[in-house]
């Protein structure tokens, strides 16, 4: 019997996102393929420890099992790593009873047509290369940060449940286009802020996680308001006046934020440990950074091109989720 994935949100996620793979991958950079191969299938019974994106894989799966739809949530591994490696991954996924049953091991191949053909929502992956080629793609997608990631950062193991799951997002070049972040790098402050006063009307144009909050917006309307197991928040360095765009914008896109936090530039890090976030993604790095230290979080590339065709696209995909 065929399987459909068209009514169900889509999540990629590669290995070393999903789990603890710090010391293996150091392994392949400095000895190479075969010597990481080999250490893998001699350690096949020795289960990984979560990684960053672990928390949230957890927290999302759950949803299969109260959202009103079967099969709301599918995870897919999706991985560069050859098939011959892959007992131990799925020792390390049965150990912990997540329900992923798919996946994809492409022995050093591109993922970004793969994405696409699983009809990809969001992609989380310690390889820069592979998001940056699923964000040119107009797939939402986010370089997982594994450096200051620690056990401290996880925000739930075994069996504990979280009450909401919990994702925060940065608004420019994140939720929206980097048209209006372009003005304040070009121009400065000052200029930023009487462009988007003047534009307060005027919606921004889609960035690439845009269709994504769509989603989970829709997702969240098959819930009570109260009880909704997904609570989401913008967390920026834009402060007023610059937040009537951003308000305006989402009303136009009829998508939910249940937390916003306009900072003008107070640090985000304190702020998304207050939240519970279990991922924040932000296009710098330097607050991707500081956030792992107290929550897992991703960075957003800019995508390659922005030509006003891309962004279009994006737009009309945006309104064209249910």
């Amino acid at each position: 019997m065929e399987y459909s994935l068209a009514n169900s949100m889509v999540i990629g996620v590669s290995a070393r996102a999903l789990f603890d793979m710090r010391k293996e991958n150091s392994i392949f950079e400095q000895q190479g393929l075969e010597a990481y191969t080999a250490y893998q299938k001699e350690h096949e019974d020795e289960i990984l420890k979560p990684g960053p994106a672990f928390a949230l894989i957890k927290a999302l799966l759950q949803l299969n099992g109260m959202a009103k739809r079967e099969n709301r949530v599918e995870i897919i591994l999706m991985s560069r790593n050859n098939p011959d490696v892959s007992l131990r991954i799925f020792n390390s996924i049965e150990n912990y009873a997540l329900k992923i049953t798919r996946s994809v091991f492409l022995s050093g191949a591109p993922l970004t047509p793969y994405l696409k053909a699983f009809q990809t929502d969001l992609f989380l992956s310690a390889c820069e290369e592979d998001v940056q080629a699923a964000v040119d793609a107009g797939i939402a997608a986010g370089i997982i940060c594994e450096e200051k990631f620690s056990d401290k950062t996880i925000r739930f193991w075994g069996e504990e449940v979280p009450q909401q799951i919990k994702i925060a997002f940065d608004g420019d070049a994140v939720l929206f286009s980097d048209e209006a972040e372009q003005v304040y790098r070009e121009q400065g402050l000052e200029a930023f802020e009487n462009s988007e006063r003047e534009k307060a009307a005027q919606p921004l144009h889609a960035g690439p996680f845009a269709r994504f909050l769509k989603l989970l917006s829709d997702m969240q309307k098959e819930f009570d308001m109260v009880k909704t197991p997904i609570r989401t928040a913008l967390v920026t360095a834009r402060s007023a006046p610059a937040h009537e765009r951003v308000i305006r914008t989402l009303r136009a896109w009829n998508v939910r934020i249940d937390e916003a936090f306009f900072l003008g530039g107070v640090t985000k890090r304190e702020v998304l440990s207050a939240f519970g976030a279990q991922i924040f993604f932000d296009d710098q790095q330097i607050h991707t950074s500081e956030a792992s230290e107290v929550v897992p979080a991703a960075r957003v590339p800019i995508r390659s091109s922005m030509e006003s065709a891309a962004v279009y696209r994006l737009e009309r995909r945006i309104n064209e989720v249910s």
